[in-house]
C-alpha cells in the first residue's frame, strides 16, 4: 500500500489551531445559534450563510475542522459533513437534480441507495442500473434528460473496478455531472477528482470513523457545486453532523492511515488463503479482478472489505458458515476495528440478486484489526464439514 505522505500529514496535524487556545484537539461548539454585535452584523452574514456561522444547522466550526481536512484529503474545494451516509447520498442527488431529470447508477451499488432512486421516481426523477462496466454500456443508457451518473467503484458486494477516468471524460464530453461514492477506498486510497469526477461521496460511518460509534457522511466538491447543494438541501433537509461527532470522526481521521494499512493487509491475506480453499469458488477482491491495469491505475491499495462465493451456495451452508465463525461478528455496515459477516442472501431474494450479478451463495467479509492468524484459523474452521 503506498499513501501519499502528504495524506498522512493532512489526517495526523492541523494547519490552523489559532482559535484551539492550545488545544491538539478542536473545541466542541456545542451551540444551536452564533451571536452578532449588531444586527446590521447578522443580516451581512444571513446573505451567505454558507460561509458564517449563524444556526449551527448551517455550519459550525467543529464540524468545519473535519470538513477541511476531508475537502485535502479528496483534492476538493468544499466538503459538507452530514449527520449519515443517505444523508449525504440524498443530498447530493437532490441538491442537483430536477424534476424531468435522468440518473444512471453504475455499477453494484449501495441497497438504501437504490431505494432512493426509486422513491425519487414518484417527484418525476427516474433512473437505470448499469452492471456493465464498459463506456460503450454506459453511453447506450445515456437519455437526452440524464444529467447524473453515479459510480461505485469498486462498488457494492463483489468490488468490481470501473474506468473512472474514462467514464469522467465520456461525461464530460456530454456535459453530465459525475458523483462517485467512495466510501470503500477512502481518499487515502483513490483520488477521484484528480481524475476528472465531480462529486466524491463517503459514508464516513465505516473507514473514516474506524470505530462503528457515529453515523456519519461526507460531500467533496467544488465550492461553486456545494453552495448548490447547501441550499438546495442541506439547509433544508437538516441531515446535519453534530459538533460531538464531528468530534469523534475528526479523530478517527488522524489514524486512518495506520488503520487502513492493517486493514488492507490482512484481508489480503485472508483473501488468499479463501481463493485456496475448497469449499470456496470464487473470491472477489481487486486484486484478483479481471482488469488490474485499471485497479492499479485507480488504487494505490486495498481496503478490508471484500466477498466470497460458497461452492454450496444453498441458505442452509450459508448460513452454517456464517454461524460458525467466532471471530467475526454478525452484522451489517464494516470498516471498524472488528472484523464483520454478512450474506445478502435471505433465502426468498435469489431472483432479485441474480438480477444484480450478485452471486447467491456471496458472503462479504469486512476485516477488523484483530490479525490475519486468528482470522484464518476461524474460517478454516468454520468453512469445514460438518
Amino acid at each position: 500500500m503506498a499513501i501519499d505522505p502528504a495524506d498522512i500529514a493532512i489526517c495526523v496535524s492541523e494547519d490552523d489551531t489559532s482559535d484551539w487556545g492550545g488545544s491538539t484537539s478542536p473545541p466542541i461548539v456545542q451551540t444551536s445559534l452564533f451571536a452578532y454585535p449588531t444586527f446590521g452584523a447578522l443580516l451581512e452574514a444571513l446573505k451567505s450563510e454558507h460561509t458564517h456561522h449563524v444556526y449551527s444547522r448551517g455550519q459550525n466550526p467543529t464540524v468545519e475542522a473535519v470538513e477541511r481536512k476531508l475537502a485535502k484529503l479528496e483534492r476538493g474545494d468544499a466538503c459538507k459533513c452530514f449527520g449519515s451516509g443517505m444523508a449525504a447520498v440524498s443530498g447530493v442527488l437532490m441538491g442537483l437534480l430536477e424534476q424531468g431529470d435522468h440518473v444512471v447508477f453504475v455499477n453494484q451499488t449501495y441497497g438504501p441507495t437504490m431505494q432512493l432512486a426509486r422513491h425519487l421516481e414518484r417527484f418525476g426523477i427516474t433512473h437505470d442500473l448499469v452492471l456493465d462496466l464498459t463506456v460503450e454500456a454506459v453511453e447506450q443508457a445515456i437519455r437526452t434528460n440524464t444529467k447524473l451518473l453515479w459510480f461505485e467503484s469498486p462498488g457494492t458486494m463483489t468490488v468490481r473496478v470501473l474506468d473512472l477516468e474514462a467514464m469522467a471524460a465520456m461525461a464530460r464530453n456530454r456535459g453530465i455531472t459525475t458523483c462517485i461514492d467512495n466510501t470503500w477506498a477512502t481518499p487515502l486510497l483513490q483520488k477521484p477528482l484528480t481524475m476528472g469526477i465531480d462529486v466524491a461521496l463517503h459514508t464516513a460511518s465505516k473507514y473514516l470513523g474506524g470505530h462503528s460509534d457515529i453515523i456519519a457522511g461526507a460531500v467533496v466538491t467544488t465550492a461553486e457545486r456545494m453552495e448548490q447543494i447547501f441550499y438546495q438541501t442541506f439547509m433544508l433537509h437538516g441531515g446535519i453532523l453534530s459538533p460531538f461527532d464531528a468530534w469523534i470522526l475528526h479523530r478517527g481521521i488522524k489514524t486512518l492511515p495506520t488503520r487502513l494499512a492493517q486493514h488492507g493487509s490482512d484481508a489480503l491475506t485472508v483473501a488468499e488463503f479463501l481463493r485456496g480453499h475448497s469449499a470456496v469458488a470464487r473470491v472477489h477482491h481487486p486484486a484478483f479482478a479481471d482488469n488490474p491495469d485499471i485497479v492499479q491505475r485507480h488504487l494505490s491499495g486495498y481496503s478490508g472489505l471484500f466477498s466470497f462465493e460458497l461452492r454450496d451456495n444453498s441458505l442452509a451452508n450459508v448460513t452454517r458458515v456464517i454461524n460458525g465463525l467466532q471471530r467475526f461478528t454478525i452484522g451489517v455496515s464494516w470498516g471498524g476495528v472488528e472484523s464483520l459477516v454478512i450474506s445478502p442472501h435471505r433465502g426468498t431474494n435469489a431472483e432479485a440478486l441474480l438480477r444484480q450479478n450478485i452471486p447467491i451463495g456471496l458472503v462479504r467479509l469486512s476485516i477488523g484489526l484483530e490479525g490475519a492468524d486468528l482470522l484464518v484459523e476461524d474460517l478454516d474452521r468454520a468453512l469445514a464439514s460438518e
